[in-house]
């Protein structure tokens, strides 16, 4: 398990939740596998209480699931959640990405370009990282248009779909991905409404064509 840095005046539950988390997307913590309470408590040198209430909030979107007295286990890749978590984070941005063509400053588009700038340098080095900057992206856009409750909670469902992102990374590394990202930001900035839906639907359509590779290279991590 990688772990990070605890934060400066991050909750211990938010730190436990946000390392298991990132572990589990970043597929440091296979799915299928079992982990303890105690064991992530004693890895994080923190109580078990906090790592109890962090299993439970990842709960909440099935991606672990509570075995009492044992801790849980890492779910299996599913495709039902995968297209469930698809389908809320299209229909929530979507919407946000337009209203993003009315709202963003130029404070909030600059951010976006100035994220784009280092996508490529991590995408080809550091896919982790790359996965890191592309949902800050997308955060950003969250962000320009007021919308963190929205982002948390499609953040939170979304990890099925993160997790599957993550894999595509390790086996495809797909260049379109940050002209993708230009593509949103420039239609951001030229208030071009349309230009920016059909942007974010190209970019979204990308694992249509990545899942058969992904299902065929990961079968053993993958349920029916």
């Amino acid at each position: 398990m990688i772990i990070t840095p605890k934060k400066t005046f991050e909750p211990n539950r938010e730190y436990a939740f946000r390392i298991v988390k990132d572990n589990i997307i970043n597929m440091e913590i296979k799915p299928g596998s079992l982990i303890g309470e105690q064991e992530i408590a004693t890895q994080l040198g923190i109580s078990r209480t906090p790592v109890h209430e962090a299993f439970l909030e990842l709960s909440k979107s099935k991606i672990v699931n509570i075995l009492p007295q044992k801790g849980c286990s890492v779910s299996l890749i599913d495709y039902e959640l995968i297209k469930e978590s698809r389908f809320l984070r299209i229909a929530v941005e979507t919407a946000l990405i337009k209203e993003a063509c009315d709202v963003a400053t130029e404070e909030d588009i600059q951010k976006l370009y100035a994220n784009i700038k280092l996508q490529q340098f991590y995408l080809e080095n550091d896919p982790p990282k790359f996965l890191d900057l592309d949902n800050e992206f997308h955060k950003n856009i969250y962000v320009a248009c007021n919308n963190m409750q929205c982002f948390y909670m499609v953040g939170l469902m979304s990890l099925h779909f993160d997790r599957v992102r993550s894999l595509s990374l390790k086996t495809i590394n797909d260049q379109k991905l940050v002209s993708d990202h230009k593509a949103i930001a420039d239609a951001i900035a030229a208030h071009d409404k349309d230009a920016a839906e059909a942007a974010f639907a190209k970019h979204m359509s990308r694992f249509d064509l990545d899942w058969d590779i992904i299902k065929e290279t990961y079968s053993e991590y993958i349920t029916e």
